[in-house]
C-alpha cells in the first residue's frame, strides 16, 4: 500500500514538472494567426528534412503516397486523462493544398508530457479525399513507427494509411486507450469540423 501510494506521488511529481516540457501549445496563444501560419510553413519543411535524415528509406513513400499531412510539433501531456493538440500543412502529389488541425485524447495509465512530430502517408487517393472530408480520426489500435535509420523500409500502409513519429522531447509513461482526431482546412478556407 505504502509502495502504490509512493509510486502514485512520484508520477504526479513527475507530470506537473514535465508540463513545462511543452511549450508550443502555449507559443500558439500569444502569435497572431499570421505568425502562427509563417511559423508552421518554416518548420514543416524542416520537419520533413529531419524525417529524410533520420531514415532514408522514407523516401519511398513521399514518391510513392498520394499524398502526406506533416505535423512539426504535436504537444500531448497527460496524468490518468490525457489529451494534445498540434498543426500540420498537408501535400497532395508533392503540393501544399492546406493545414491540418489533429486532437488527441487518452485515457487510462499515463503521467508526464512530451512533444513529437508526427507525418502520414496516404496511400490511396481515397484516403487523402477522407482526410480532406476531416473524415479522419485514429483508434487506439493505430501505431506510429518511431523513425529510425532503416525503420521506414519495412514499413506498410494499415487501412490506407502509414505513420510515423520523432520524438522532440519531454517524457511520458503510459499505457493507455485513446484517440487521434484531425480536421482539414483547404488554404483560403475556414476549417472544416
Amino acid at each position: 500500500m505504502k509502495t502504490q501510494k509512493l509510486a502514485f506521488h512520484f508520477a504526479f511529481a513527475l507530470a506537473c514538472f514535465l508540463l513545462p516540457a511543452v511549450p508550443h501549445a502555449q507559443d500558439q496563444k500569444t502569435q497572431t494567426p499570421a505568425e502562427f501560419r509563417a511559423q508552421l510553413r518554416k518548420e514543416a519543411p524542416e520537419t520533413i528534412a529531419a524525417f529524410r535524415k533520420a531514415d532514408p528509406t522514407i523516401e519511398r513513400f513521399f514518391k510513392e503516397s498520394a499524398g502526406y499531412a506533416v505535423f512539426p510539433r504535436i504537444g500531448k501531456a497527460g496524468f490518468i486523462i490525457g489529451g494534445g493538440h498540434g498543426a500540420g500543412e498537408v501535400y497532395e502529389k508533392g503540393k501544399l493544398i492546406g493545414t491540418a488541425n489533429t486532437t488527441l485524447v487518452t485515457v487510462g495509465l499515463q503521467a508526464g508530457a512530451q512533444e513529437f512530430s508526427e507525418i502520414i502517408f496516404f496511400e490511396n487517393q481515397a484516403a487523402v479525399d477522407r482526410f480532406k472530408q476531416s473524415n479522419f480520426e485514429f483508434a487506439a489500435s493505430a501505431s506510429a513507427v518511431i523513425i529510425t535509420a532503416g525503420a521506414a523500409k519495412s514499413a506498410k500502409y494499415n487501412n490506407g494509411v502509414a505513420v510515423f513519429a520523432h520524438p522532440r522531447g519531454g517524457a511520458m509513461a503510459e499505457a493507455a486507450l485513446g484517440t487521434q482526431k484531425f480536421s482539414f482546412k483547404a488554404e483560403g478556407e475556414t476549417a472544416k469540423k
